[in-house]
């Protein structure tokens, strides 16, 4: 069985590593170590450390550092533009793309988005979104914990589309599969996912206009919340990050 990964500050560079707080307490009482044990220690960047428990309290962990890593920035770099599902179904969201490797999720405020944030609700959302990505993290086992990008509206959106290498746009009436895209195997991929309501035709028109390549998934027609992650894995496939 995998150890269980654990998130620090800063995994420093000595033969111990110390860890307090809430961390200290989901692995004393949630996970309930003992001294002996394997874990895994990341800094959330790509750095990795195994370690072993040598002392455990309710509120501090010390492990001893057996061996430090830095895993390889994974390319091509795969950014999701996540249109704001409803209730939970955001965190759900959040969570598989997470543990299916992405490496930026965008908030997108879309038109036909049930769910909207106003005013101090895009700070707390966010804030929300950063803690599930945090915790899929630590439940997939990755050194590295995506980036949750402040809420966009539709002309940021259509800025990162047009700098990205490219540029996909998830679309129920799309002429081509997604499976028949050829990933490149560097660079920047950007993946639009509409609300529930699908895309406006303002939208539509924008993404498109600047640069996007509308492909739909299948026949079927996926929620928001999972839509995303079966395209990554698709992306993760044809771009050989799973090969």
């Amino acid at each position: 069985m995998t150890p269980p990964l654990f998130l620090v500050p800063d995994l420093g560079d000595g033969d111990t590593i110390v860890l307090t707080g809430p961390e200290a307490h989901h692995a004393a009482t949630v996970k309930r170590l003992a001294v002996g044990e394997p874990a895994l220690l990341a800094d959330g960047h790509g750095g990795l450390a195994e370690a072993r428990v040598s002392q455990v309290s309710p509120d501090r962990v010390v492990f001893e550092v057996l061996s430090r890593s830095v895993s390889a920035t994974p390319e091509p770099r795969l950014v999701v533009v996540q249109a704001l599902p409803k209730g939970e179904r955001a965190e759900l969201a959040v969570e598989l793309l997470t543990e299916l490797g992405v490496d930026e999720i965008i908030p997108w405020s879309a038109a036909r988005s049930i769910s909207q944030w106003k005013g101090d609700r895009a700070a707390k959302g966010v804030a929300k979104w950063r803690r599930a990505a945090q915790e899929a993290a630590k439940q997939s086992r990755r050194a590295r914990v995506p980036a949750v990008s402040e809420l966009a509206g539709s002309g940021q959106v259509a800025d990162r589309v047009a700098a990205a290498g490219l540029a996909l746009l998830l679309h129920a009436e799309a002429d081509e599969p997604l499976s028949r895209v050829s990933a490149p195997a560097a660079g920047e991929v950007l993946l639009v996912v509409g609300p529930e309501g699908g895309l406006s035709p303002a939208e539509l028109e924008l993404f498109t206009g600047r640069g996007a390549r509308p492909v739909r998934l299948g026949a079927e027609v996926l929620r928001t919340s999972t839509a995303g992650a079966a395209a990554l894995a698709v992306l993760s496939v044809s771009s050989g990050r799973w090969s």
